[in-house]
């Protein structure tokens, strides 16, 4: 491939990238600003349930990736890497759907446990947005197997993506008794 062709390639994947991670996190922004469109008299509390549950699915996905990856089975590790993206997906349109639907809800708790819940709470929104560029950067270096980019990348991706997954399911676990 020559080096224009390469290089409008590179442009357009960045395009791509960049877009995605606007809409994404721009939507998950403006749900902070929307009215909720639920029915006040409606349930949504099992919505929360079902977003810990993929980003548990996602939390032992990006594990069997990582175990894969340094046993160095790439089809293995591509496999599970598609299916921590589409658990992925399901949440972010899980996560999306309750936040459409439902006043967000207050963790009740006080004293050293609200810090620790607000610190992972913090860490945890801040670094998901980081996520959504990272991983799909990583990812298209590794389908291009572009080996030595997608292993940098994946340095910072792959422990940054865990942290958020796992920090998903904490949050719900410390904020579950006040739904």
């Amino acid at each position: 491939m020559n080096n224009s062709i390469a290089a409008r390639q590179e442009r357009l994947i960045t395009i791509v990238v960049i877009a995605l991670t606007v809409v994404i996190n721009g939507t998950v922004l403006a749900l902070l600003f929307m009215p909720q469109m639920g029915d006040a008299a409606k349930d949504y509390t099992y919505l929360p349930k079902f977003n810990a549950i993929l980003n548990g699915f996602t939390f032992v996905f990006l594990v069997l990736a990582l175990i894969m990856i340094r046993r160095k089975n790439i089809v293995w590790h591509r496999n599970f890497i598609f299916a921590a993206f589409t658990s992925t997906a399901f949440f972010l349109v899980s996560y999306l759907t309750y936040h459409s639907l439902s006043e967000s809800t207050s963790y009740g708790g006080s004293g050293v446990w609200a810090g620790i819940y607000y610190f992972i709470l913090i860490t945890h929104i801040v670094l998901a947005a980081v996520i959504v560029p990272l991983a799909l950067f990583t990812t298209v270096r590794g389908l291009q197997m572009n080996v030595p980019k997608h292993r940098r990348l994946a340095r910072w991706t792959m422990p940054l993506w865990l942290y958020v997954s796992l920090t998903g399911v904490l949050v719900y676990l410390m904020i579950s008794p006040y739904y």
